[in-house]
């Protein structure tokens, strides 16, 4: 499904674009900040190994991509990326 709208001649809103992209960016790296270290303070808190520690990280960083989704996904609705001319 394109995010485009079909049918009329439609042109991207660049301020709602910046505004979504600069709002992940910063969001994105509170998310997988957290993700890593959380994942270090929970390997170490239950004793993992190296290997634990990476692996929980990972499983964080996969939990981090999902919100992120969402969060553009949302945030797409509300600020549209295109308007109809």
């Amino acid at each position: 499904m394109s995010m485009q709208p079909s049918g009329a001649k439609s042109e991207i809103v660049w301020p709602s674009v910046i505004t979504v992209i600069s709002a992940a960016i910063l969001i994105g790296a509170e998310v997988f900040g957290a993700a890593f270290a959380g994942g270090w303070a929970l390997a170490i808190l239950f004793g993992l190994s190296d290997t634990g520690a990476h692996i929980l990280q990972a499983v964080l960083f996969g939990l981090g991509v999902v919100i992120m989704a969402g969060f553009i996904r949302a945030a797409q609705r509300i600020e549209p990326f295109w308007k109809r001319g």
